[in-house]
């Protein structure tokens, strides 16, 4: 009987998944100003300035603080300042968005700490599935900082990928 062999194994491909860099819920402190809008409405400085002031910073600490308003009211820019300042010497980072954009800020920063010299000339595959929704934006971030630097770049699994580029 002929032994099988694994080729995907053999084929010296790295996998480069970005659900490796997904947000933990625990990673994560949701801010919603609409908490604190007056009659649901405005938010008045004076009340901003008393929350902030109350504020435990180091419930924050090692955070991603994502910062949003779910309501429909107008948010002056000082308020998102504000709280970025009281939070940012404990928080991981604080961050302004929508879902979708705290995701991107966050996979990108845990990225840009990673030591990506290991893709030196390797060729990589991208993960294509995941459990995770990511967001397109993340896959062309990956294609930007990973080109340059590898042999070949691929999309998709090791058994099954879309060639993107080779070095000539």
């Amino acid at each position: 009987m002929e032994e099988i062999v694994n080729k995907v194994t053999e084929s010296g491909l790295i996998t480069f998944n970005l659900e490796d860099y997904y947000p933990a819920e625990a990673e994560l402190y949701k801010i919603d100003l609409k908490d604190l809008l007056f009659q649901g409405l405005i938010l008045r400085e004076k009340d901003l300035r008393d929350w902030v002031k109350q504020f435990d910073a180091d419930q924050v600490k090692g955070k991603y603080v994502w910062i949003t308003c779910s309501a429909d009211a107008v948010i002056q820019t000082w308020a998102y300042m504000l709280i970025a300042q009281k939070l940012c010497t404990t928080a991981v980072k604080v961050i302004l968005g929508n879902e979708v954009k705290i995701v991107e800020e966050i996979i990108t920063h845990k990225i840009s700490q990673i030591d990506l010299s290991q893709f030196n000339d390797q060729r990589v595959v991208v993960k294509g599935c995941s459990k995770k929704q990511i967001p397109d934006s993340l896959f062309v971030y990956v294609a930007n900082i990973l080109t340059p630097m590898v042999k070949s770049l691929m999309f998709g699994e090791p058994c099954s990928t879309v060639p993107l580029y080779k070095k000539k």
